[in-house]
């Protein structure tokens, strides 16, 4: 056994930043919340209903042993932030997917892609039984790779993320170093120090005041009247502050976000744009791989298809939601009974 989840997705060194980790974490919860199904499609690729196959539940309820559906969905995004690229293997399915692709997915994990072959991948996998990290050769034709559609911002040698992360280090270096305790002080003696003699002096002195600091209570030292001590520690002047700040606001700009998204003060038109720009884009990468790689040729000419759907009522305000419950139901596009569960009621019998 263990005392912590072995099957957590762990950030790789640098990526636990502050600013680094809120953005990653508001992301893919945001991703979670929206709900992805097996569904039907019509010969217009229209939405018709929901196939209730294991494939949905595993996407929706239970994905594996460890996690729900909407847990896998947010280490999907998590480990695709922060490796550039996330596998997605199935598990466990009714019949073998390396010989097969008439199968339907019981159970979904994340791996890690450790190299590359023409035709397969060799990916590092959680085993339940072992509760190891295990690696393992799949072929691609039953792994869903996701490529981070923001790589060339966040995952490239130098975008603007991985800029951001060596400025924060730098500044979190600075940081230690300011508070380490030492004094950086000089001691400016009243004679010269070019001879050996002076220097043993000199040296004596030095480690006389050392002394004195670390031996008294409060740590005071005396000097001569004719020493002069300079102090060097106090904080350089630098631009880079201000380098974090330009950079962070590049990479909210190049993500579609604001600042407003995290604090909670964006209005529904900044929600509706970050939503456009920035979770639509990563669903569907997800969507799409999942699409080609656990539904078959066969299945999706018969109409089988995995789409997201987004409550468009989410960011409304309740007096918008008043003046749209009126036209709706008056043009039979929705049912009173379908506003009562939006507004979360029980439908009426009346």
């Amino acid at each position: 056994g263990y005392s912590y989840k072995p099957d957590r997705p762990k950030a790789s060194s640098g990526n636990e930043r502050s600013i680094i980790a809120s953005i990653y974490n508001r992301i893919s919860n945001d991703v979670a919340s929206i709900g992805i199904e097996h569904v039907r499609l019509d010969k217009n690729g229209h939405y018709v209903d929901t196939i209730n196959s294991r494939l949905n539940s595993a996407l929706n309820l239970q994905a594996n042993m460890d996690q729900t559906g909407r847990a896998l969905i947010q280490d999907i995004v998590l480990s695709m932030f922060d490796e550039g690229c996330v596998a997605v293997v199935p598990t466990d399915a009714t019949s073998n997917p390396k010989l097969s692709d008439s199968y339907d997915v019981i159970s979904l994990r994340t791996a890690k892609v450790v190299e590359w072959y023409p035709t397969e991948v060799r990916v590092k996998l959680y085993n339940e039984e072992t509760q190891k990290q295990e690696e393992v050769t799949l072929p691609k034709s039953m792994v869903a790779i996701i490529e981070n559609p923001f790589y060339s911002i966040m995952n490239a040698r130098n975008s603007t993320l991985q800029r951001l992360i060596r400025k924060l280090n730098i500044l979190d270096a600075i940081d230690e170093q300011s508070g380490a305790g030492k004094l950086d002080i000089i001691i400016q003696l009243p004679y010269n120090v070019r001879s050996e003699a002076r220097k043993e002096q000199a040296e004596t002195r030095r480690k006389d005041m050392e002394v004195q600091l670390t031996g008294s209570k409060y740590g005071v030292a005396y000097a001569d009247a004719t020493e002069k001590i300079t102090q060097l520690n106090r904080p350089a002047e630098n631009n880079l502050l201000a380098q974090i700040t330009y950079l962070t606001n590049m990479l909210y700009g190049q993500l579609g976000m604001s600042e407003a998204i995290f604090n909670g003060t964006a209005d529904e038109k900044t929600m509706i744009s970050y939503h456009n720009r920035t979770v639509d884009v990563i669903l569907s990468a997800i969507v799409d791989a999942m699409k080609i790689k656990f539904i078959s040729k066969t299945a999706r000419s018969q109409g089988q298809s995995i789409m997201y759907f987004r409550d468009i009522f989410k960011f409304v305000t309740l007096a918008d939601l008043t003046a749209a419950v009126d036209p709706f139901s008056r043009n039979a596009i929705i049912t009173q009974n379908e506003f009562r569960s939006v507004m979360g009621w029980k439908p009426s019998k009346d």
